[in-house]
């Protein structure tokens, strides 16, 4: 009788086990799609509302806009960041040797000083855009950010700001440049080159170029923020934030 009664011992704590995961699987899912709890125990996660969600997506947009513009748009905010320094453009990079080489690498330092110096003083401008994007999200974009891809924050900023960032960005930029004679140069030279496919017709216009790669920095610099707040969520000083982002983690 010994043996009979072990193996039904066993055959009860690996169903109790299998019971328990199942339970757990299911409390994690509940939690995730905001369709209650699972377990009712005192040790069951509360489910993640909408109104959760909306608000905690939006306290880490907010941060993420707030950091990212204090790194950019301050002296050296670009040109001291190798992840966001606009170069000169390719056409113009390919020459520099020979630039230097005949007593012009004076101008192109200083283009390329102006170029940075300019979407410095512009991503300021891009603080308001992004907030109020931030203010416009629908309970289904947030659902959309929460349960998308690592960038999709980033991705809802580019699709909802670019345009208008860039139409604030364009007058900064080609103040900042208007008396750069390099600068002046480059334009006549690269609008023909692009006619023959020399130069790519989106650099044939150095203002347009340098506001395209301001655009890029300040959404590099956002996606970091969101990246460092989905992998630690539990890092984050908002308890809201935690509960949000690490309902997914």
């Amino acid at each position: 009788m010994v043996k009979p009664v072990w193996m039904l011992s066993l055959a009860l704590c690996v169903f109790h086990a299998c019971a328990y995961d199942l339970n757990s699987l299911g409390d994690v899912v509940k939690k995730v799609s905001g369709g209650g709890t699972a377990n009712t125990t005192q040790t069951s996660t509360p489910a993640l509302t909408d109104q959760d969600t909306q608000t905690g997506l939006k306290q880490a947009l907010s941060q993420g806009v707030d950091k990212a513009i204090l790194m950019l748009g301050k002296q050296d905010g670009f040109l001291a960041n190798p992840d966001v320094k606009i170069p000169l453009p390719d056409s113009l990079r390919k020459i520099e040797k020979g630039m230097r080489m005949v007593g012009m690498g004076a101008q192109a330092d200083e283009l390329v000083l102006k170029m940075n110096r300019a979407a410095e003083q512009a991503v300021p401008e891009a603080k308001t855009l992004l907030i109020n994007a931030v203010k416009q999200m629908s309970v289904s974009d947030a659902r959309s950010i929460l349960t998308g891809p690592q960038d999709a924050a980033t991705q809802y900023f580019k699709k909802t700001t670019s345009a208008e960032m860039t139409a604030k960005f364009l007058p900064i930029v080609q103040q900042a440049t208007s008396k750069v004679q390099l600068a002046d140069s480059y334009n006549r030279y690269a609008s023909m080159g692009s006619q023959y496919g020399v130069v790519k017709k989106e650099d044939a216009d150095i203002n347009q170029y340098v506001t395209r790669k301001a655009l890029d920095g300040v959404f590099l610099m956002i996606a970091k923020e969101e990246a460092a707040i989905r992998q630690d969520p539990m890092g984050q000083a908002s308890q809201i934030l935690k509960k949000v982002f690490g309902a997914v983690k």
